[in-house]
């Protein structure tokens, strides 16, 4: 007589793709750049879809997109295999992070509403001021997502995390020198996409 109902549910077997790449986040975990390399690129297109179905913006679904990814990097270490797929945890990181953007905004649409009701006219040139900075922002992050990882990733860490050049270093368990030459290649890039000489 089999005893395989008894059992209970097993969990869904995993592709031999998804096998991979979580190997490849248990490897992020231990500092390895590479490995993040290969998480990058097998799940950022899957992250900025989920990102864009809740947000209806590309701009704010690309912000998002690059914030999940540095806390990926950043949090790799809570990442547990036996609990799910890489691909799973990484997603769930994804809808958290664009329903805070959801909520942001339109928190942040209400105080606009109600200062206006206040001050009844926002004056022109502070809309206009809000709109360049945004386009700006939203262009600075296409430039940043046109960059290769080795590129991009020590300037989202210097930038948007504060890090210093040896801080960075270690983050990415790579000599300093590799990493000042990466990131002045990466700016040199940058400007130029953003328009500058």
């Amino acid at each position: 007589m089999s005893h395989t109902a008894s059992e209970g549910p097993r969990p869904p077997e995993r592709s031999a793709a998804d096998r991979h790449v979580d190997g490849l986040l248990v490897r992020v975990a231990q500092g390895d750049e590479r490995a993040f390399v290969g998480v990058y690129d097998a799940l950022v297109v899957p992250v900025m879809g989920l990102a864009y179905r809740i947000l209806r913006d590309e701009a704010q679904a690309e912000e998002v997109t690059q914030d999940v990814m540095i806390e990926v990097w950043r949090k790799a270490d809570r990442f547990r295999p036996e609990r799910g797929a890489a691909k799973s945890w990484v997603l769930t990181l994804a809808h958290r992070r664009a329903v805070e953007r959801v909520r942001s905004v339109r928190a942040g649409v209400e105080r606009e509403r109600k200062a206006a009701q206040l001050s009844h006219q926002t004056p022109f040139d502070e809309v206009v001021e809000a709109v360049e900075e945004r386009e700006e922002r939203a262009q600075v992050y296409r430039c940043l997502a046109g960059l290769g990882n080795t590129q991009r990733l020590p300037l989202v860490l210097a930038y948007y995390q504060g890090l210093t050049y040896a801080e960075v270093a270690e983050a990415l368990s790579t000599p300093a020198g590799t990493v000042k030459t990466r990131m002045r290649t990466g700016l040199r890039r940058l400007r130029v996409c953003m328009g500058g000489d």
